[in-house]
């Protein structure tokens, strides 16, 4: 198995977006290559947040996000990021970003800004008894041996290291269908002490692994034959500041699904059990008959 000395360099990379000189408060991401084609969801979600920020004061970091993902994007071509200033207030400031490739939206997306103020100040416990990062094995190592594309690209391109503590679904369903699971992730690199990057690199990871409790509950994997299934919308609430470098725990659950849908929920907790967030996504799942 190959790894890059630094994959989160590259993310990094086509986080940076360029100014467009010739309107305001617009700008220019490009993508990573993906298996398929598509541009990743994570990716592109990130990309409007950190366009959104570029709009705001230095000083408020986003507290909520919600987005619609609409068509799946071309990674051969570039994307534009328009952000409409919604509102300016004394504390809270909020942004809309469209993200566009040929005219047309693969994502809208509202966030709100907070500059940071004294408050009640309470959270859950993160659940006891989960195994630490150490004692659990990385999704690359799992797929270093597995000769699939899709394996390969995970485990030469993964910028982050991701810990499944029930077992992974990559390659095979789960020996006990639950629609519950504890993730362990971080990045497979040290990272600048940028606020607003940490958040954005937080909505980038989760969306990896928000659909997969679905996955599990229906006693599938990754590899189902015939599987379809895409990301719908995405709400996400930051609590506290956050560091993608250390370890962070999602603890997922899935409430329901029908209709070709689901619904995922996650809580984000430090190692220390601080909860520094919580996400909520629906997707598409269909399955072959």
């Amino acid at each position: 198995m190959t790894n890059a000395p630094d994959p989160i360099s590259s993310v990094l990379g086509i986080l940076r977006l360029e100014d467009d000189p010739s309107t305001a408060d617009q700008f220019t991401g490009h993508s990573l290559p993906q298996p398929g084609g598509r541009v990743f969801g994570g990716q592109v979600l990130a990309q409007a947040l950190l366009a959104a920020g570029r709009t705001v004061p230095d000083d408020r970091f986003p507290h909520s996000l919600h987005g619609y993902f609409l068509r799946a994007g071309d990674v051969r071509e570039p994307i534009t990021f328009s952000v409409e200033r919604l509102r300016d207030g004394r504390s809270f400031t909020a942004r809309r970003t469209h993200a566009l490739q040929g005219g047309k939206a693969i994502l809208s997306m509202i966030a709100s800004f907070q500059e940071q103020q004294p408050g009640f100040d309470y959270a859950d416990d993160m659940p006891s008894g989960i195994p630490g990062p150490d004692e659990v094995p990385s999704g690359l190592e799992l797929l270093g041996g597995v000769d699939h594309p899709v394996a390969k690209f995970w485990t030469q391109e993964a910028a982050f290291d991701v810990r499944h503590v029930e077992g992974s679904i990559y390659v095979h369903p789960a020996e006990q269908p639950t629609g519950h699971q504890a993730v362990w992730f971080r990045s497979r690199g040290a990272l600048p002490d940028d606020q607003l990057l940490h958040r954005a690199l937080l909505a980038y990871a989760c969306d990896q692994v928000m659909l997969e409790p679905i996955l599990r509950r229906a006693g599938r994997s990754w590899m189902t034959e015939g599987l379809s299934i895409a990301s719908l919308d995405h709400a996400m609430w930051w609590h506290r500041d956050v560091r993608v470098d250390d370890w962070l725990l999602y603890v997922q659950s899935t409430p329901s699904a029908q209709g070709g849908r689901g619904l995922s929920a996650a809580r984000v907790f430090t190692q220390d059990g601080t909860l520094v967030a919580s996400i909520g996504q629906e997707g598409m799942v269909r399955f072959p008959d």
